[in-house]
């Protein structure tokens, strides 16, 4: 068995080790959506490592690069291993293994989130050092059991670009996981939506999804304009143009309530809890 980086490995032997490693889980992932992904996420294939056993991927650990509160990150887009393999502590020698390139290439911490209730791999991370950050709420809910009824408001609801989200990125409560950071929105523009909420010619809210997966990223609203159900429009303006029939909303801070307010008055219950982990390099 082998570990070395993915700067030479196909997307479709990558896909096929990913796919292998999940083939147990109650969730299915397409070849476009892993794609995707690491696209949004940041794939960096240099500095992202795998265990090969004959050529073919039995586990990996597929690492993002870029920016994150202003420090050079590593985060942790997707680990896995082939259910054969497991046991072995595979995917501690990979991260292990991948220590050095990360801090010779300049990165200063490494970023994932691990499910509150997965207590064996919070277990593992403490003792590699990682500190619990932040704790989030994950949301998800099939459309038909949304709270969808009409709203009275008069705003005019458009298509705006990526300037204009980050001019408006103020309108958050809190700062944005990894993946629904401006940044990531930035990667994966290509196949998000950006809506904006006007009134009298300003915009007061605004909304990011991606119509192919129901992943709501941003959801806002000026807080001076809020109770007035612009968030409301915004989210029957998300429902009317997904091609799922669910929404999903990830990695909400547990620690301000507004959103997770919002979503459980719309009938979109909390799904998971998630922590986000940070380790010094």
């Amino acid at each position: 068995m082998e570990i070395r980086n993915l700067e030479h490995t196909d997307f479709e032997t990558i896909f096929h080790g990913f796919k292998k490693a999940f083939a147990d889980y109650e969730i299915h992932f397409e070849k476009e959506e892993v794609r995707f992904m690491l696209k949004r996420r940041g794939y960096n294939p240099q500095l992202s490592f795998a265990a090969f056993d004959n050529d073919e991927i039995v586990a990996f650990t597929l690492n993002g690069t870029g920016t994150f509160n202003g420090i050079l990150t590593a985060y942790d887009t997707g680990t896995g291993t082939i259910k054969q393999y497991r046991g072995q502590s595979i995917a501690g020698k990979i991260f292990t293994h991948s220590l050095p390139f990360l801090k010779e290439s300049g990165i200063s911490q490494y970023l994932l989130e691990v499910l509150q209730n997965n207590q064996k791999a919070i277990g593992v991370y403490r003792r590699m050092n990682f500190e619990i950050t932040r704790k989030f709420d994950c949301f998800r809910q099939t459309i038909e059991h949304i709270d969808n009824r009409k709203v009275n408001i008069d705003c005019i609801i458009e298509q705006v670009d990526t300037n204009s989200i980050r001019q408006a990125q103020h309108y958050c409560d809190f700062s944005p996981s990894w993946q629904n950071s401006f940044e990531s929105i930035e990667r994966g523009i290509s196949e998000l939506t950006c809506l904006g909420a006007f009134l009298d010619g300003k915009m007061v809210g605004y909304c990011v999804f991606d119509i192919h997966t129901g992943d709501l990223t941003q959801i806002a609203v000026l807080s001076e304009y809020r109770r007035k159900g612009i968030a409301s429009r915004l989210l029957q303006e998300v429902i009317a143009r997904l091609k799922t029939d669910f929404i999903k909303v990830l990695n909400i801070s547990s620690d301000n309530p507004t959103m997770s307010v919002f979503l459980k008055s719309k009938n979109i219950p909390l799904a998971s809890k998630q922590f986000e982990m940070i380790l010094p390099l």
